[in-house]
């Protein structure tokens, strides 16, 4: 059985602010959409990653859905290809930004030896 998403930062960043963004984000797009089991996280994951690079989304933001996929899955050679064919269709400058942060989310992996 896959984990069960769960999302605080809407709360403890804008819960006094704007509570009802705050619902929306932690409850709604995190506690039903992403624990929906139509599609696994991995997936979303990808989904999710690939369409913040097409919106030009390159801040924090970005590098935690980054980390989210590795940690669903979501292999450095994957991130790689995933990137690569992505910038082919929404802009190559947008793909250097993403892999700007991938090479981070992924840096322990640049130490081990290539593959053969």
């Amino acid at each position: 059985m896959e984990e069960k998403i769960v999302q605080t930062a809407g709360k403890e960043q804008l819960g006094e602010f704007a509570p009802l963004f705050a619902h929306l984000n932690d409850d709604v797009l995190f506690g039903e959409v992403w624990n929906s089991r139509d599609v696994d996280l991995k997936t979303k994951c990808i989904v999710t990653v690939v369409a913040l690079m097409a919106s030009g989304i390159t801040d924090s933001s970005l590098t935690y859905h980054l980390q989210n996929a590795k940690n669903h899955g979501v292999s450095q050679k994957e991130i790689a290809a995933i990137i690569t064919h992505a910038g082919m269709y929404v802009g190559w400058p947008k793909a250097w930004a993403v892999f700007r942060l991938a090479k981070e989310v992924w840096k322990d992996l640049a130490d081990l030896p290539a593959e053969k």
